[in-house]
């Protein structure tokens, strides 16, 4: 799925699946770093969401970033993303966040659903500074 999602919204540095797989598994092996869904329709996995902590002092604690959310195209626009963020945002507070966060490319669809779901633009940049090779 995480090809599919890299179609429909790329990521902005080159998609390297065995890499990506690497990182994933650290994530799902350590629950301090973050939570991973998968989204069922009638038994059959149609997406999943990705949720990625960090803290803030300005946001008063520990933060839970939407890191990846896809949900396959032939189930969209059947309320499934709304309520998967209901969902996360409910987890999101058990886990001890006091927000929830996103990144959303500029023309991405999905912008509108996460506007209906309370989200605000900050009007900010979203600034990235490599410490490592990047990709």
């Amino acid at each position: 799925m995480m090809k599919e999602l890299q179609k429909d919204d790329p990521w902005s540095v080159p998609f390297i699946e065995a890499e990506t797989a690497n990182v994933a598994e650290r994530l799902l092996r350590d629950p301090l770093l973050g939570r991973v869904w998968f989204i069922a329709v009638d038994g059959q996995t149609v997406g999943y969401i990705v949720m990625a902590f960090d803290y803030s002092l300005e946001y008063r604690g520990r933060g839970a970033w939407i890191d990846e959310f896809f949900v396959r195209r032939t189930y969209r626009g059947q309320g499934i993303g709304t309520r998967v963020l209901e969902f996360f945002t409910t987890q999101a507070k058990e886990l001890g966040a006091t927000v929830v966060h996103l990144e959303v490319n500029h023309g991405n669809p999905a912008l509108e659903l996460y506007r209906r779901s309370g989200f605000e633009d900050h009007h900010r940049y979203l600034m990235t500074k490599w410490i490592i090779e990047k990709p």
